[in-house]
This record gives C-alpha cells, structure tokens and sequence, in this order.
C-alpha cells in the first residue's frame, strides 16, 4: 500500500479524468471504484466519490467533491518523456476536447488539470557545462509552447 499520494478534486468527473488519464502512460490502470454509501455534501448516495487509480506506477486518488475547489497551476504534473514522439502524443491527448496549450511545455487538460511535459533532452541542454550553450537552449524554450527538441538543439549549438 502507498503511504503518500495526492487525491484530486473533481466536480463529478473523477471516473472520466482517471480512465482517461490512464490511457496516457505505461504501468497505468483504474485500481478502484467507491460509492458512497449514503448522502454526502457532493451528492447522493450511491454516486461515485472516489476513484483509485494508478498512473506510471503513481498511485493517485480523483475525488468528486463538487465545484466548491478547481485545479489551478500552484500544482502540475511533470512527464519525463523520452523523445519528441512522446512529447508530441501527450501534448496532443491532453490539449484535446477543451484542453488548453500553455507556455514552456505547460499545458492544461480538459479537467483544467496543469502538466508540463517535459523531454530529457531539455534538461541535459539547459544544465550543459557550456553556459552559453544552456543560456540559448532556455532562451529558446521560453519562446515555446509544446517543446521542440530539434529547435532548442539548433538554438543551443548557434553560433
């Protein structure tokens, strides 16, 4: 059992966010569903209430608590992603249906949920012993919104 997870604060679509999200990544799957065995302040008995699930071997808890609470971005999730393959099929199952691109590889999904998806390759470039070098790679990030890899390479090795 994990000791530590962080539970997400739904207004009643905690089941759709958490079959959705595990769809996205490796080692993922809705672990379980609880119904609420009377009326509580977010709605009815029998209504879902929470769902348990796992995603990249995080276990994560949805809540439906109602509209008193929405998500904003003091919190995101970061996707460590291989390569610009990886990069690129996030970013585009999270923007769609609603989901709304940000700045620097930010984005929100349709759950108003904050990402940032995030290849490696961004990192070794922006910690480059070359401080020149990582000064051009974040300079080109910042200019991004989904990370490109071959830019921020061709920014980083410019004269």
């Amino acid at each position: 059992m994990t000791k530590l997870f962080p539970c997400l604060w739904f207004d009643g679509d905690a089941e759709e966010a958490a079959d959705f999200y595990v769809t996205l990544l490796p080692d993922s799957h809705v672990d379980k569903r609880w119904r609420a065995p009377t009326d509580t302040p977010s709605g009815p008995q029998d209504m879902l209430l929470t769902v348990d699930f796992t995603l990249a071997g995080q276990k994560f808890q949805g809540l439906n608590g109602g509209p008193d609470f929405r998500f904003n971005e003091a919190v995101s999730f970061v996707i460590d992603c291989e390569d610009q393959a990886e990069v690129d099929r996030l970013w585009e199952a999270l923007t769609a249906n609603g989901g709304q691109p940000g700045p620097c590889g930010w984005l929100k999904d349709r759950f108003g949920l904050s990402w940032q998806i995030t290849p490696r390759r961004l990192d070794e470039l922006i910690n480059d012993p070359d401080p020149e070098r990582a000064r051009r790679a974040f300079e080109a990030m910042l200019k991004m919104g989904k990370i490109d890899i071959a830019e921020l390479e061709r920014a980083a090795d410019a004269p």
